[in-house]
């Protein structure tokens, strides 16, 4: 009882603390409007303010063919050197076409047309409208002209996305360029503005041997369309060494398509663990599945020890009429040669 009297007591002595302090407020609040204490007025609403007309975009003279680009000076006339794109187009008019590819869309602000045109790309062209023979002008696939020096054009924008890894890649270091594979006024192709009609042609004028492979029985579908060469490559650069668009192996690659081939596994083949490309070749083969040579005879590039599974070529078998001669083939027995998650699987039987 004595508990409990004590919490009431503290409880109304904090009530009667509150009320104290609330009464003094209040008459602090009602002198104080008596003696005519100013006190702060709200804020008169903001007086409307007409919009401001929309300001012209940088892409609309180029739309308007007035040869104005951000090359200019106070007058609306091209800085000097500069001489605008209806100069260009009055000697080059079939590259006019360019406003038919992605880099002539002036309403994109991240295009040459919608920047300095033509001269964005080849130059302030000045110097060589007053004098042709100087070739004052960067000329792409002109032979004078370095590959790289004309690489460091296109680079300027295309720095993202699969053009990251261009600088040390494959292609850069044998000097290719940029021109060689695409063409910005003439393209043949549909997308990516390539130079032939699709990726196989393009890669097939360098890369011969990969390309006759892929006519063979057993073969990638790329001829048929259902794939291409970058399915598998990234020819502006990758991390590895065979510009392989997926992982840093091949297996890696492989298996982004052949997903039942990655494991793991209770039992591993090590010819696949080691590489897919032990077996297969991966652009195409006079044998099924792509494998580089017919079986038995692949299995036994490896397995080439004495008796069984092996020689079943030798005399011992031969005498013996062995069924290990029907159809010839290890994976009649050994299906799962990718490997096996069976407890009795060590040997990969079916």
């Amino acid at each position: 009882m004595r508990r409990a009297a004590k919490a009431w007591t503290g409880i109304i002595a904090v009530f009667t603390v509150w009320v104290a302090v609330t009464v003094t407020s209040i008459g602090v609040k009602a002198t104080a409007d008596q003696e005519g204490v100013v006190r702060p007025q709200p804020r008169a609403a903001a007086t409307p303010v007409a919009p401001l007309p929309p300001a012209t975009p940088p892409h609309a003279a180029l739309a308007t063919g007035t040869g104005k680009f951000k090359a200019t000076l106070a007058n609306g006339q091209p800085a000097p050197g500069y001489t605008g794109d209806d100069v260009c187009l009055q000697c080059h008019e079939a590259q006019g076409s360019i406003n038919k590819t992605p880099h002539g869309r002036a309403k994109n602000p991240r295009t040459p047309m919608a920047n300095n045109g033509c001269e964005s790309c080849h130059g302030p062209g000045q110097a060589h409208v007053d004098d042709d023979d100087k070739g004052k002008i960067l000329k792409f696939g002109d032979t004078k002209v370095d590959a790289r020096t004309g690489n460091e054009t296109c680079l300027s924008c295309h720095t993202k996305g699969p053009h990251a890894l261009w600088d040390g890649s494959a292609h850069d270091a044998r000097n290719l360029a940029c021109a060689s594979c695409h063409s910005v006024h003439s393209p043949k192709s549909a997308e990516n503005q390539l130079k032939a009609e699709d990726q196989g042609t393009l890669c097939a004028t360098c890369h011969r041997q990969q390309s006759a492979k892929m006519r063979r029985a057993s073969h990638m579908p790329v001829t048929e369309g259902k794939m291409e060469c970058s399915s598998c490559h990234n020819p502006h650069g990758a991390t590895n060494v065979k510009l392989l668009k997926v992982g840093n192996w091949i297996n890696e690659s492989c298996v982004s398509c052949h997903a039942e081939k990655r494991g793991p596994f209770l039992y591993e083949h090590a010819g696949g663990r080691e590489n897919c490309v032990s077996c297969h070749d991966p652009h195409g083969s006079p044998h099924e599945r792509m494998l580089v040579a017919k079986v038995p005879m692949l299995c036994q590039r490896c397995h080439n020890h004495s008796r069984h599974p092996p020689t079943i070529y030798d005399q011992a078998q031969l005498n013996n009429k062995s069924n290990r001669m029907l159809s010839r083939g290890c994976v009649n027995c050994h299906s799962n040669v990718h490997g096996s998650n069976h407890p009795a699987g060590k040997t990969f039987l079916r």
